[in-house]
């Protein structure tokens, strides 16, 4: 009778460890469906993107089954911890921050950030001073809304729920400028209709997400992290990351 209730104990321990310790079959990929051409929704209500293709590749490497979640991006890691999915696949920027809450594999993209504002506009300098009195929009709880309320606290800031609505403000004439991943940035400059009111200004700012983009799990899952490492490695090597890289964008993002 003691071995078998210790053997249920045993049994019962690993299963409430989830993916850390048990035989990795199944994983469930949370995105937040709303940051093109990283991950978005499409017009069946597919999660489609850069995110979602590295995802699935990344699953087929590691020879499971996954399935992706949508996820508002301001509960993202909340609902990561409640175990309503086992891993963040959505653009997010590895931080000291972030890291106190979460695991991070290693980063499997790098994108500095950048400014954008109308064509017309009178800004050339971008500097905290320059900037003094501007209106600055970023999508709120990203590094882009961190870097600006620590350096640009000169300027009115705005945050908004999602990386479009920014975009739209901007475009209607509400702010003086944007800041976001140069990647989603660009996206927007070159293939949206609104998009085109707009341009890049200033230099690439490298020291906004200087840990690069990495993939969340829980900190006791390190079994799927390492797995999630490993795949990462293998589809650099054999090609299969340069050609989802090649499908959204004109040049290497790793």
């Amino acid at each position: 009778m003691k071995l078998k209730t210790l053997a249920a104990t045993v049994a019962a321990l690993l299963l409430g460890m989830g993916v850390a310790n048990a035989e990795i079959k199944k994983v469930r990929i949370g995105t937040e469906g709303a940051y093109p051409p990283f991950n978005s929704v499409d017009p069946s209500g597919q999660l489609v993107g850069f995110d979602v293709e590295i995802g699935k590749a990344l699953c087929e490497k590691m020879n499971v089954e996954c399935t992706f979640v949508a996820q508002d991006w301001d509960g993202i890691i909340p609902a990561l911890l409640s175990n309503k999915f086992d891993a963040i696949i959505a653009s997010m920027a590895i931080t000291e921050e972030r890291k106190q809450k979460v695991a991070f594999t290693n980063p499997y993209y790098q994108t500095p950030g950048n400014f954008i504002a109308p064509k017309d506009t009178k800004i050339t300098d971008i500097s905290p001073a320059a900037m003094t009195g501007k209106t600055i929009g970023a999508q709120s709880s990203t590094t882009g809304s961190i870097y600006l309320e620590e350096k640009y606290k000169g300027a009115d800031i705005k945050l908004y729920p999602t990386q479009d609505e920014a975009n739209a403000d901007l475009a209607a004439g509400r702010l003086d400028a944007v800041l976001a991943d140069k990647f989603v940035l660009y996206e927007w400059i070159e293939k949206s209709a609104d998009g085109k009111c707009c341009k890049f200004i200033g230099s690439d700012l490298k020291d906004v997400n200087p840990e690069g983009t990495g993939i969340a799990v829980r900190k006791e899952d390190n079994e799927l992290r390492e797995a999630l490492n490993k795949a990462i490695k293998e589809i650099v090597a054999d090609g299969t990351y340069k050609k989802i890289n090649a499908k959204y964008f004109p040049f290497d993002i790793y």
